[in-house]
């Protein structure tokens, strides 16, 4: 039922209530808010920069780079992708716990002996 009703206000666009416009909203987990929440500091450097950043469900952070959308469902993957993208690193480094002299680097293949 919850979704249907949902689907109908997205179809709608507006939904009012006594003439009083009100909105709907998915019921997430306390889990899906709080990975929510940690993509903020980054959403907003990403928006100030004009990389046009989404939050889509549940927690994946999305922006466009170089004219390509890249998407990322936590941390450890934007650090990985930063790392290759100079400007990028330097703008996110403070939001994504990066040092300057000590930036995280993705692991290594090594041989075995």
């Amino acid at each position: 039922m919850k979704e249907k009703m949902l689907r109908a206000a997205r179809e709608k666009g507006r939904v009012t209530h006594k003439g009083k416009p009100i909105r709907l909203t998915v019921d997430l987990s306390a889990e899906t808010l709080q990975a929510r929440r940690e993509w903020g500091p980054i959403f907003n450097i990403l928006k100030e920069k004009n990389f046009q950043p989404r939050i889509s469900y549940p927690a994946k952070l999305s922006f466009i780079s170089e004219g390509e959308i890249k998407s990322f469902t936590d941390k450890q993957m934007l650090r990985d992708f930063v790392t290759t993208r100079p400007a990028l690193q330097e703008l996110l480094k403070e939001a994504l716990n990066m040092e300057r002299n000590n930036w995280y680097q993705p692991l290594q293949n090594h041989a075995k002996m």
